[in-house]
């Protein structure tokens, strides 16, 4: 018998892609759409195609699907971003696992689209861009990140071959919007590594990024975009640690201006 499903599926302001997304996985055993305060038409979009609607303020990725798995009803979980599709392929080939599953949780790759080009190369191909995405409800939880957080299962993990499709970013007042966010959070994860962010970690990093993508990784064979993408990726790499020693330099200076008074025991 198959193992009964349910989808998960996190959403703030998503009305331009929550119905699609919401369409492509119909055919799972449970849909619950996890808001964190969403000011458009989200919820009312939910309510139609969604099992259970709920609400729950938020705080980083990792944090709300952390929260949200443990709400499922069923045993296994599939997390998909409102702007992502689950193909008819991967839907076939998700129902056929579940008939016997052999591992506690597998990778699907993502086909990302681009200012509506798809990225095949670049490091950003369905290959190279894989995560965890189904596991079993108690063998699986997201790391303690601010972004880009993975999920560790525990047990062995297996590959799907379908992607999904994901519709990263469909203009670029998108993508430096979205930047703005993930640059900062992921400037938190740096800091709180303690490491001391150097000159090079701004200059030399975005540099040799640009040259693994867009050369090592073959994104000049994506043209224009993948062009685009990889001087976009560098920039991303540049303003995070830029942001790292911005939140760096103001405990250093703190300190400074609050020195901790030390006496010796008498």
């Amino acid at each position: 018998m198959q193992k009964k499903l349910t989808v998960i599926v996190p959403t703030l302001n998503e009305e331009e892609n929550l119905q699609a997304c919401l369409e492509s996985v119909a055919w799972a055993d449970e849909i619950i759409v996890v808001d964190s305060g969403s000011t458009d038409a989200t919820l009312e979009i939910a309510q139609s195609l969604a099992d259970r609607i709920l609400e729950h303020e938020y705080i980083n990725s990792a944090t709300q699907k952390n929260w949200a798995i443990p709400q499922a009803t069923h045993p296994w979980v599939m997390i998909v971003d409102a702007d992502e599709r689950v193909t008819p392929e991967l839907k076939k080939e998700i129902q056929k696992v579940l008939e016997a599953p052999k591992h506690q949780g597998y990778s699907i790759g993502r086909l990302n689209h681009f200012l509506g080009h798809p990225l095949r190369h670049g490091g950003w191909s369905p290959k190279e861009d894989r995560n965890v995405r189904l596991f079993m409800r108690d063998k699986g939880q997201y790391e303690d990140k601010e972004v880009h957080a993975d999920v560790i299962v525990e047990g062995s993990v297996g590959h799907l071959k379908h992607p999904l499709i994901h519709y990263s970013y469909r203009n670029l007042d998108q993508y430096f919007r979205k930047m703005e966010r993930y640059t900062r959070w992921a400037a938190m994860d740096i800091a709180k590594k303690g490491s001391p962010v150097k000159w090079h970690h701004v200059t030399l990093r975005p540099l040799g990024d640009f040259i693994k993508l867009y050369f090592m990784k073959l994104g000049f064979l994506d043209g224009f975009p993948g062009l685009i993408i990889a001087l976009l990726s560098a920039y991303y790499v540049m303003v995070k640690y830029s942001r790292a020693w911005e939140i760096e330099k103001k405990g250093l200076d703190t300190q400074r201006a609050n020195p901790v008074s030390r006496h010796k025991n008498k």
